[in-house]
C-alpha cells in the first residue's frame, strides 16, 4: 500500500473458554434470573508538544491563535475525499481547525493521493488499566461469574512486571494509530489496587495529550458497598482531582445495595463536581429499578448532561412502549448510554434511543485482560462488529455504524464533531477505499492519523 509522502512547504493558495462477550451475556442472564455524561469532567485538551512529520507545533511562549503576533499553524492535505466523496479536494487546516479559506502563505502540505478522509473515532468505554497489551501471553482459567473475574483481575495485576502506566500507554498509543481521537477510560479503584489504576492511566494520558482526548472514570469493579474501603478511595480520587467521573457497578445484582451505592456515587459526584458513569449489566426488573434510581438522582441533584450508563442490558428486551417511556426520561435528563455491541440481543437499540435525544456511544471495553484474550482497541473494527451483530446490509446502515463510533462517542464525551465543516477539529484518518460503507466492511490500514492538525500516526504506526 502506498505511503503518505512527507510534507513540503507551499505558498500557493488552496481551493476550499468464555470470551468477554459470553461472560457479559451470562452475567446479564444470571442477574435477570436471580435477584453516564456524558461529558462530565473536562476532556484533556489536545495540546501539541512537538512537531510531527514535518508539521510545526507551538512551543512554550508561542503566541496563541488570534493574539497579536500569532503566526497561524497551517497545513494543507491535498487530494482527499471527505466521507468518500466522488471528487477529491484539498483540506485546509489552520491552528488545528478545518478552514474554508485559502491556506496562509508557507503552509505545509501532504499529498493524500485520493484517499478517503474520515472523522477520527471515539472509544466511549474502555479499560486500559487492566490490559496486558504488548506483554507476554497470559493463559486464562475458567470463571463462573463477575466475582471470579474480579479475583483473577487482582492476580493478574500482581503478576505484571510492567506498571499500569506503561501498559495503558502502549494500548492507548495503539488506539491512536488506529484512528482514535478520544477515549473514556475506566480504571479500577479498590483496596487491592488503591489508586494505582487511576494514577497509571493519568500518566499515560499526560504522555498522549498531544494525540488523544481522555476522560478517566474511577471504576469500583469490586463493588462500592460490598468491598469496604472502596467508597473512601473513590472520594479521594475525586477530591484530589485525579478523575473526571465516578463509576458504579450493578447496584442490585452485584453490590446488593441499590440505594446505598447510588447515594455514595451520586453524592461524590455532587460534592466534587465530577460526572457519573455506571456499569449496568442487570436485566429485567433489577436493571430497570436501577435505571429509575439513576434517573431520579440525576434529576434531584441537577446533574443532567453529566451522567452515563454503560452496557444497559435491561433495555434491549423491553417492549416498544416500555422503551419509549424510559428513553423519554433519559432524554429529558440528558443521560447518555454506551454499548460495546457484545451480541445481537444485548446491543442497545441506538436509533430508537436517538429519537428521544439520547446520546449513545460505542466502546471497545476490555482488551486482552483477565476477562478475555480478545480485543484490539480499534474502533473501526468495533464499528464493523456493530454492523455484524446487528446484521446490517445497506450502505446507510453501515455508514450509521461508523457515525456511532465517531460522532456518537463524541457526543458522550462532549467533544465537537470532527465532520470537516469549517471550525471543526482537524481530527481525521486517511485510508484507501472506494466509499465509507466499504471501509467499514474491509477495515483498511489507517495510512495517516491527524489530531488537531498534527500527524500523530503513519502507516499504522504511532509517532511518539
Amino acid at each position: 500500500m502506498q505511503s503518505i509522502p512527507t510534507p513540503r512547504p507551499s505558498s500557493a493558495p488552496v481551493d476550499g473458554a468464555l470470551s468477554r462477550r459470553t461472560m457479559l451475556v451470562g452475567a446479564a442472564a444470571l442477574a435477570g434470573t436471580t435477584a453516564a455524561g456524558a461529558a462530565a469532567g473536562p476532556a484533556q485538551a489536545a495540546v501539541p508538544t512537538a512537531g510531527v512529520a514535518g508539521v510545526a507545533a507551538p512551543t512554550a511562549g508561542t503566541a496563541t491563535a488570534g493574539a497579536p503576533g500569532h503566526r497561524p499553524r497551517a497545513v494543507v492535505f491535498r487530494d482527499v475525499r471527505p466521507f468518500g466523496a466522488a471528487r477529491a479536494r484539498d483540506l485546509v487546516v489552520v491552528d488545528g481547525r478545518v478552514s474554508d479559506r485559502p491556506a496562509p502563505h508557507g503552509a505545509k502540505t501532504f499529498d493524500g493521493g485520493g484517499r478517503i478522509a474520515l472523522p477520527s473515532l471515539v472509544d466511549a468505554h474502555i479499560h486500559p488499566d487492566k490490559t496486558t497489551w504488548g506483554g507476554s501471553w497470559v493463559s486464562r482459567r475458567p470463571a463462573s461469574g463477575i466475582a471470579d473475574y474480579v479475583a483473577q483481575d487482582v492476580e493478574l495485576f500482581r503478576s505484571q512486571r510492567r506498571p499500569v502506566a506503561e501498559r495503558a500507554y502502549g494500548l492507548m498509543a495503539h488506539a491512536v494509530s488506529r484512528g482514535t481521537r478520544g477515549m473514556r477510560a475506566h480504571a479500577d479503584v479498590a483496596p487491592a489496587y488503591g489508586l494505582a489504576g487511576v494514577e497509571g492511566v493519568a500518566e499515560a494520558r499526560e504522555r498522549l495529550r498531544h494525540a488523544l482526548d481522555v476522560q478517566i472514570v474511577a471504576f469500583p469493579q469490586h463493588g462500592v458497598i460490598r468491598t469496604p474501603g472502596t467508597a473512601a478511595l473513590l472520594e479521594r480520587a475525586a477530591r484530589e482531582g485525579l478523575i473526571d467521573m465516578i463509576g458504579g457497578i450493578d447496584p442490585i445484582g452485584f453490590d446488593g445495595a441499590l440505594d446505598d451505592q447510588l447515594d455514595v456515587v451520586f453524592g461524590i459526584a455532587d460534592r466534587h463536581g465530577v460526572g457519573v458513569d455506571i456499569h449496568l449489566h442487570d436485566r429485567g426488573e433489577k436493571g430497570m429499578k436501577a435505571m429509575r434510581g439513576i434517573v431520579d438522582r440525576t434529576r434531584a441533584l441537577s446533574l443532567a448532561g453529566r451522567v452515563t450508563v454503560s452496557h444497559v442490558f435491561c433495555l434491549p428486551g423491553l417492549s416498544d412502549r416500555e422503551l419509549g417511556a424510559i428513553a423519554a426520561d433519559l432524554g429529558d435528563q440528558d443521560i447518555a448510554l454506551t454499548t460495546v455491541a457484545p451480541s445481537d440481543s444485548l446491543v442497545l437499540p441506538i436509533e430508537r434511543l436517538r429519537e428521544h435525544g439520547v446520546r449513545v456511544g460505542l466502546g471497545s471495553d476490555g482488551v486482552r485482560d483477565s476477562w478475555s484474550p480478545f480485543g484490539n482497541a480499534d474502533m473501526m473494527h468495533r464499528a464493523h462488529l456493530l454492523g455484524w451483530v446487528t446484521d446490517v446490509r445497506l450502505d446507510d446502515e453501515l455508514t450509521g455504524c461508523y457515525e456511532v463510533a465517531a460522532h456518537g462517542g463524541a457526543d458522550v464525551m462532549g467533544l465537537a464533531h470532527a465532520d470537516f465543516r469549517a471550525g471543526a477539529p482537524a481530527d481525521f484518518v486517511l485510508v484507501r477505499g472506494e466509499c465509507l460503507p466499504q471501509v467499514v466492511v474491509d477495515m483498511p490500514r489507517r495510512d495517516l492519523v491527524v489530531h488537531g492538525g498534527v500527524v500523530v500516526a503513519r502507516d499504522g504506526e504511532f509517532l511518539a
